[in-house]
């Protein structure tokens, strides 16, 4: 109720009344990353009904998220004007620009790191920017980098001073599909006012695409990101959803897009677009996805184990194709490969062969 698009304060008050701790609903909201949200309802209350100690908190809080805030903001722009300079092609997305595209504030949600993605031929370029600006990765070498991190199709650079800095070059790893096609990105872009700087980011019938594939992707284990899909939908009632749909179906995710209108109505009343009304109330899939997530998001987001290790394979709409992730990403190596039998950088395609046999072993042992 509180961190509806259009919270019922009313409701909220009454529950508040009678004697909803306010310690768990700021620990809820704190694991769900909806400080700000709440804040801004209880100031409706005029803190009335917190306590001085949780007001404190979350009022220490605010201070400091809208100082990591603009700092984000400004290395953002650090980033951007060094990546033009470059003349590589980028794009930012989550973050400060979905604050501001979203809630008109960058301090408005809840966020950590900077996401960018640019051109796969440009990655190199893009590294050598952000490396030049004092941010590394875990791994020196470039070669280990792409060997056992590219399946993943982004890295993550960090600086001890500042934001760690997502670079990506996909929207989610090379064993799966995606509503959205990075190739289709270029030509929609939205300029975005970040302080003095204007800098291109993901918006429109993209953004959709972008928040229903990255939330089911994470298992919608976040109700923050529920909450940015259904701001979107309140806020952008322009959006051609039949076409945002095919778009993902396209794609082979489609029930992505569903997927997302019926958390969106259910866990925070934002009506499910017209367009998309009659394809959801058909697909018993996305029923049953939509009741497992739920109930998990009530227990704290703990589904079954081999359901968590495999969450990400839920982006198929077609179970061949989910097969088909879990077989693809059981053969690609990963830096464990590596750390569990070093080899010289001759060697590293054997890992294709290696890797089976190795989490087979994994897998076995665990049991006994």
């Amino acid at each position: 109720m509180l961190v509806r698009p259009r919270p019922e304060l009313d409701r909220a008050r009454q529950f508040l009344d009678e004697g909803v701790d306010v310690t768990d609903l700021l620990h809820a909201a704190q694991i769900h990353s909806l400080r700000p949200q709440l804040i801004r309802s209880l100031a409706e209350f005029g803190w009335s009904r917190v306590p001085p100690a949780e007001r404190s908190s979350l009022e220490s809080f605010r201070q400091l998220h809208s100082a990591m805030s603009l700092a984000n903001a400004e290395q953002l722009g650090r980033i951007a004007d060094a990546l033009a300079a470059r003349g590589v092609r980028f794009a930012a997305f989550k973050g400060v620009t979905l604050a501001i595209i979203l809630y008109g504030d960058l301090s408005a949600r809840e966020y950590t790191d900077i996401d960018l993605i640019v051109p796969a031929e440009a990655l190199d370029a893009a590294e050598d920017v952000v490396e030049a600006l004092g941010y590394v990765n875990d791994h020196s070498d470039r070669r280990f980098r792409h060997a056992f991190q590219g399946y993943q199709r982004q890295l993550a650079f960090t600086h001890p001073d500042r934001a760690t800095v997502d670079l990506h070059w996909d929207f989610t790893g090379s064993h799966l599909p995606f509503p959205l096609s990075p190739a289709d990105i270029w030509r929609a872009l939205e300029t975005v006012e970040v302080g003095h700087r204007h800098v291109p980011a993901i918006a429109g019938p993209d953004l959709a695409l972008l928040l229903a594939g990255h939330g089911t992707k994470e298992r919608w284990r976040s109700l923050g990101w529920v909450v940015d899909f259904a701001v979107l939908v309140e806020r952008r009632g322009d959006l051609d959803w039949a076409s945002i749909h095919a778009r993902a179906q396209a794609q082979g995710c489609g029930d992505n897009v569903l997927l997302a209108c019926a958390l969106a109505e259910r866990l925070l009343g934002v009506a499910v677009p017209q367009a998309l009304a009659l394809p959801l109330g058909r697909s018993t899939r996305v029923e049953m996805l939509a009741a497992a997530l739920i109930e998990e998001l009530r227990h704290g987001g703990h589904g079954p184990q081999a359901v968590r290790n495999l969450a990400d394979i839920d982006v198929c709409d077609r179970r061949w194709d989910r097969i088909a992730a879990s077989i693809k990403l059981a053969l690609t190596p990963t830096a464990s490969d590596y750390r569990a039998m070093p080899l010289p950088a001759s060697l590293w395609p054997l890992y294709r062969i290696t890797r089976p046999f190795r989490l087979a072993a994994h897998a076995i042992s665990s049991r006994f």
